[in-house]
């Protein structure tokens, strides 16, 4: 290889990692802005004179409803045209609801903001799969998506220390004014200076350009494939919980464990952040190394993640000592995530290259509509139903109950192991 070259591909590695490291500040903003009504649930709840299964529906179907169902639209569009443009102009609208929910004066008002919120994020998360999947080979992909996937600890944990700090010291509107200014301010940056890759990547250099196919092709395509459907469901069950227990669990520590606002907010705040980043990593290195022996290897590691970790959860929440809860709680926090790299790493080689951006966000759709609308939601309802019965600590017993969900996730990911290899697209 001439000298040039070398250059060339050093450059070229670099600014792939550039705009890796890009993408993954604007996920850490998503799940920052999407986090952050959990760590604020009690001061809401006092000041708006809200309900838990009002808080799960203004976290939930009021985000979920638009966020899951316009992401087809926008990523059919995103195998059309730019895909930096859509994710730009995506953070700046989400990053300006968010602003918008610390002018909320009742119920309505943060609702229909926590819409605009899921408006927006809408177009963030499957164009960066794509363009991930394009600038990165396919031995590279799990670890890189991975990567990018720290954007949820990393912006769930800043979420929830920053916005109960802020919370605490101020009040809980300015968190969510500050929160959003920051977005509005990278925008620019990811506009300015994210370039689109081609589509296919370097396998795809020196070909043809090929045509975006209609979505009823990637529609048909996607929904013969079994595997699709057990990985997506395997989430969205898996989703349920791990996204209901993260938005309950600031709550959980203040009314069942004792914890003050501020205290809430470092202990969770360090659980979300080094468990959801273990877990991640971990699951894309195992999905790397063990995906290239065999397949089945990727629903595999989500299938035993959730069966240990729904019995550690349930240890977790009946001790009262914090030193034995963290490790305890470390654990499921870490397994709750070790299913994406993996996973979306398999939802990439179902599909030829130009139908990536729609068939991810198909599986969004069915995970984060399920997950989150339902999860949120489930949580809250249930522990309105038991507080006649457990008062305070009907939380308790909500979490109890939906850690079912793993169970049922575990299922049918194994199932998933057995058809991935006849469904795979290399």
């Amino acid at each position: 290889m001439s000298l040039s070259r070398e250059v060339e591909d050093m450059v070229s590695r670099r600014y792939r990692y550039y705009v890796l490291g890009v993408l993954v500040v604007v996920y850490t903003m998503n799940f920052l802005d999407r986090q952050i009504l959990g760590i604020l649930a009690a001061p809401i709840k006092k000041e708006l004179d809200l309900t838990d299964g009002q808080l799960g529906l203004m976290g939930g179907l009021a985000f979920a409803m638009l966020y899951s169902t316009l992401g087809i639209p926008i990523a059919w569009l995103a195998d059309r045209s730019s895909r930096k443009k859509i994710i730009a102009w995506s953070l700046g609208i989400w990053s300006g609801f968010t602003a918008l929910c610390g002018l909320a004066t009742g119920f309505w008002q943060l609702f229909l903001a926590r819409i605009g919120v899921g408006i927006g994020e809408a177009g963030g998360v499957a164009p960066s799969y794509s363009m991930i999947g394009d600038y990165f080979p396919k031995e590279q992909r799990a670890r890189a998506l991975s990567v990018f996937s720290l954007g949820i600890p990393i912006g769930s944990g800043c979420g929830i220390l920053f916005g109960g700090l802020i919370a605490a010291s101020i009040n809980w509107r300015y968190a969510f004014i500050i929160v959003g200014g920051a977005g509005l301010l990278l925008a620019p940056v990811l506009y300015l200076t994210v370039k689109d890759p081609r589509r296919g990547g370097e396998a795809a250099a020196g070909q043809p350009v090929v045509k975006p196919p209609a979505f009823m092709e990637v529609f048909r395509l996607v929904t013969r494939k079994k595997t699709f459907w057990l990985m997506a469901l395997g989430a969205a069950m898996s989703s349920i919980c791990g996204y209901g227990v993260a938005f309950w669990l600031p709550s959980f520590f203040m009314r069942s464990m004792g914890l003050t606002l501020v205290e809430t907010s470092w202990f969770y705040g360090a659980l979300t952040f080094f468990g959801g980043c273990i877990g991640i990593v971990g699951g894309g290195m195992l999905a790397d190394k063990l995906g290239a022996k065999s397949r089945s290897a990727y629903p595999k590691i989500p299938s035993i993640a959730f069966l240990i970790a729904m019995p550690c959860f349930f240890a977790a929440v009946n001790t009262s000592n914090l030193y034995l809860a963290f490790p305890l709680f470390l654990i499921p926090t870490a397994l709750n995530l070790m299913w994406l790299g993996p996973v979306l790493t398999a939802v990439q080689h179902l599909v030829p290259a130009q139908m990536r951006t729609t068939a991810s966000a198909m599986f969004l759709l069915i995970n984060n509509l399920l997950g989150i609308a339902v999860g949120y939601y489930y949580f809250g309802a249930v522990s309105d139903a038991m507080r006649p019965y457990f008062g305070d600590e009907s939380l308790r017993y909500a979490i109890y109950s939906g850690l079912g969900f793993y169970l049922i996730s575990s299922v049918l990911f194994a199932l998933a192991s057995k058809t991935i290899k006849r469904d795979w697209v290399e």
